[in-house]
C-alpha cells in the first residue's frame, strides 16, 4: 500500500515538471470531469441492465404460471357462431 503512494507522488512530480504548475489544476479538472462522466454512464448502463433483467424475470414468471381459473390463453370462438362457419361470416350483422 505504501508503494502505491510513492508511485503516485513520483507521477505527480513528473507531471508537475512536464506541464508546469499553472496547467496542473486544469488537468485535474479535466480528469475529474472524465471520471464523473464515466461514473454517470456506468450507473445508467447498470440501471438499464437491471430494468431489462427485472422485465425478463417478470415476463418469464408470468408465462410459467398457469391461470388460476383453469382457462388457457388460447383464443376461443364466439359462443353463438357454429364451429363450421368460416371467419368471414362471423361479422356483426350491421357491418358490410
Amino acid at each position: 500500500m505504501q508503494d502505491i503512494g510513492l508511485v503516485l507522488i513520483v507521477i505527480l512530480a513528473l507531471v508537475l515538471l512536464w506541464r508546469g504548475p499553472k496547467t496542473l489544476p486544469k488537468l485535474g479538472q479535466a480528469l475529474g470531469r472524465g471520471v464523473r462522466e464515466a461514473r454517470e454512464e456506468a450507473s445508467k448502463a447498470q440501471a438499464e441492465i437491471q430494468a431489462r433483467a427485472s422485465d425478463e424475470s417478470s415476463t418469464t414468471a408470468d408465462s410459467d404460471q398457469a391461470p388460476a381459473d383453469g382457462q388457457t390463453d388460447a383464443p376461443q370462438d364466439a359462443p353463438d357462431a357454429p364451429a363450421d362457419t368460416p371467419p368471414a361470416d362471423r361479422r356483426p350483422p350491421d357491418t358490410a
